[in-house]
């Protein structure tokens, strides 16, 4: 292949995409150099020579490099080059790798990376849509055996009306946020965060995007056509069909079926266990076969689960084909924290905790978003290794912990009260307990309970649930499974994850294995999830709490929030703070002022809370003549006294105003720290406020 440079272009939803082949980073195995508008990447695809050895699964690994310099930052704190991958760029990764991983040989073993570096950020053109298209491009063109091209689409929507690729201001009033990757005949990944959007709406949204993504692979295959490798030889590393023959003579299909068919992962895993020690004895000599055996023995469960579903229509712990496993729900079984809810569907068990805190309290974002810069809404997800049973050292969140995490918090965002009408920032954090299958979901059904636990008014509840497939030779032989749990989840081809209420969805994920589903496939799992997050919801979740509890917890900080006039913020913070410090000081309480006036006063006492906020309606009320204060002599002068009424805040008392009698000293009646009411005379010359103690109506 010529090593010419050439130029690609594209009209995309009313933008012009170019791709750059073989004009930089000619020395990866595939390379593009892209632009959507003013965005640009550069997205890369590399592999090494050799496959790694002693692994089971395809290494490939997903790279979405932010740098802040495409939106004119430099990154904050003392290290000023960019740290560790942000949560956005783990979720986009995350997003790049689901659809392009199934399209790699399944015994392929040698590393591949797919870097994709952001350069430029133009606020028309999302630079995630870039990435996506980019790495499929590269891979396409480079010599990485793939069966490609995929391709990638956004759909938003604004007053019921569908928008392709929307731009970043018009993502922060759409109802929608859709992402599907298509290969030429299916769709292979969805992800979604929605407004509770009708099931038909979604599916509507979803081929809307994949006609978008034919239009798309057309182009790439131009690309492919002039400029793409022939793809390399590889060695395979499938298991040897001599090898199952051999397994089979020894543990006959039955015997494998009778193994892996109980409701008790414990029991399936003893089952398989005593089956593998068996194969090792028989095979100790064939250290060939050995090297291959754990591959072999997955590979023969697969090949019997699949064929009991598929056509005998048996799962493997004996429910129905659309039955869930046995529900439970409760409340509160932590004490003190602000909330907590946990919730158990078979082996799978998740309780999340609700924690409340001002506004203030928002996590900060440093991002290429410049219109999402903090979210007070945070989901954490946690999946420690004894809750399936193993041992092993924890580390911190992974990707996969921070993509579950995401997805639960996008499926719960839309229920959320308006900070206006509940001024708190909220954190829930989902404990796995115990997994065995879709703890992503069931963290969603333990979120939603756990809000309502801590008085979060939410609008309405939010259930989440997945379904499984199970597909056969022709695109009309599968069966879509509801609720599936791990073993259907490895050995099956899909995942399809639906949260939402009784009225539409909020957040979808679909992470598939093979390439791509039909539009029939679709919309049974869309009406599947709906069935089964309709009964969830009424005959476990609701039936536990029925609503938001009407305060929040006791041991939950009370926030008040008050209007004042913009103009007025400056007299409240005072010079260098001084005046709201000495609030916080006097009260204990927190105060948090944005720009617009909106004053939210924070802290555990009611009567101190009361106290900052008449303070604050003091200093930000105009005076005037006859209003009447309580306040502290702070000064004493030959001429009168100063009184403080609010900190920072003085008036001063005249010596011919403190008593109705003529007196000579100003100390023969007042001390230093007495507390008098006053009455407002208005301003002297020196614009200075003027008080009076002997003018203050005795009923005062």
């Amino acid at each position: 292949m010529s090593k010419e440079y050439k130029c690609f272009s594209m009209e995309l939803a009313g933008r012009t995409l170019t791709v750059d082949i073989n004009r930089v980073a000619k020395q990866a195995n595939g390379a593009a150099f892209i632009h959507y508008g003013d965005t640009t990447l550069l997205c890369t695809a590399t592999a090494s020579e050799k496959p790694r050895e002693g692994i089971d699964f395809f290494p490939l690994s997903v790279e979405y490099e932010e740098k802040l310099y495409a939106v004119g930052k430099i990154p904050g704190g003392f290290n000023k080059r960019e740290g560790k991958a942000s949560e956005h760029a783990i979720l986009t990764s995350r997003v790049i790798d689901r659809p392009m991983r199934p399209l790699f040989p399944k015994d392929y073993r040698n590393d591949v990376t797919l870097n994709n570096m952001v350069m430029s950020v133009d606020p028309e053109c999302n630079p995630e849509v870039v990435a996506m298209l980019g790495s499929s491009i590269a891979t396409c063109v480079s010599d990485i055996p793939f069966d490609g091209p995929c391709a990638a689409t956004q759909i938003g929507m604004i007053n019921g009306e569908f928008i392709v690729n929307p731009t970043l201001a018009q993502k922060t009033i759409s109802d929608l946020q859709l992402t599907v990757a298509s290969t030429r005949d299916k769709v292979i990944m969805i992800e979604a965060g929605a407004n509770e959007v009708p099931e038909a709406k979604m599916i509507d949204a979803i081929f809307k995007a994949h006609e978008v993504n034919q239009e798309i692979i057309a182009f790439i295959d131009t690309i492919v056509a002039e400029c793409g490798k022939e793809k390399h030889a590889y060695e395979s590393c499938a298991v040897p069909e001599e090898l199952f023959t051999a397994i089979k003579e020894i543990v006959p299909p039955a015997e494998m079926e009778e193994a892996v068919f109980s409701d008790d992962k414990q029991t399936r895993e003893e089952n398989i266990r005593v089956i593998t020690e068996k194969l090792e004895e028989a095979f100790a000599e064939n250290e060939e076969w050995l090297a291959v055996l754990s591959e072999a023995v997955y590979q023969y469960q697969k090949k019997t689960v699949r064929k009991m579903i598929l056509k005998d229509h048996k799962r493997p712990d004996g429910r129905a084909i659309t039955q869930i496993r046995p529900l439970a729900a409760e409340t509160d079984l932590v004490p003190r924290v602000h909330g907590s809810a946990m919730f158990t569907r078979g082996q799978t068990q998740i309780c999340t905790i609700t924690t409340l805190a001002p506004l203030s309290e928002a996590q900060r974002l440093d991002g290429l978003d410049e219109f999402e810069t903090s979210k007070r809404y945070m989901h954490h997800y946690n999946f420690p290794s004894y809750s399936v049973g193993e041992t092993k050292p924890s580390r911190g969140p992974g990707r996969r912990e921070i993509g579950h995490g995401a997805l639960a918090e996008r499926a719960l965002v839309p229920v959320l009260p308006a900070p206006e009408e509940f001024p708190y920032a909220i954190r829930t954090v989902s404990e796995t307990f115990e997994s065995n299958g879709s703890t992503s979901q069931a963290s969603i059904c333990a979120s939603t309970m756990s809000l309502m636990s801590a008085g979060v008014p939410i609008k309405k509840p939010v259930a989440g649930i997945s379904c499984g497939l199970v597909t056969g030779e022709t695109d009309d032989d599968y069966i879509v499974l509801t609720d599936i749990q791990g073993l259907e989840d490895f050995f099956g081809d899909m995942d399809f994850k639906v949260a939402g209420t009784h009225d539409g969805i909020t957040a979808i994920q679909m992470d598939i294995k093979i390439h791509g589903l039909t539009r029939p496939i679709i919309e049974e799992a869309i009406a599947k999830t709906k069935e089964a997050r309709e009964y969830i919801l009424t005959e476990v979740m609701e039936k536990c709490i029925a609503k938001p509890r009407e305060e929040v917890s006791k041991y939950a900080p009370k926030i008040v929030q008050i209007q004042i006039d913009p103009d007025k913020i400056g007299d409240v913070v005072g010079q260098r703070g001084k005046t709201i410090n000495a609030i916080i000081d006097e009260t204990g309480v927190k105060i948090d002022i944005d720009e617009t006036g909106a004053v939210s006063v924070c802290g555990t006492e009611k009567e101190m809370m009361d106290k900052a906020l008449n303070y604050i309606k003091i200093i930000t009320t105009d005076f005037k003549e006859g209003q009447i204060f309580t306040g502290k002599v702070v000064s004493i002068k030959d001429f009168g006294a100063f009184v403080e009424f609010a900190p920072g805040k003085e008036g001063m008392v005249h010596i011919s105003k403190i008593a109705k009698e003529r007196i000579n000293r100003v100390e023969d009646v007042l001390t230093l720290g007495d507390e008098v009411k006053v009455i407002c005379l208005g301003k002297d010359k020196m614009g200075r406020i003027s008080f009076s103690i002997k003018d203050v109506p005795e009923e005062a």
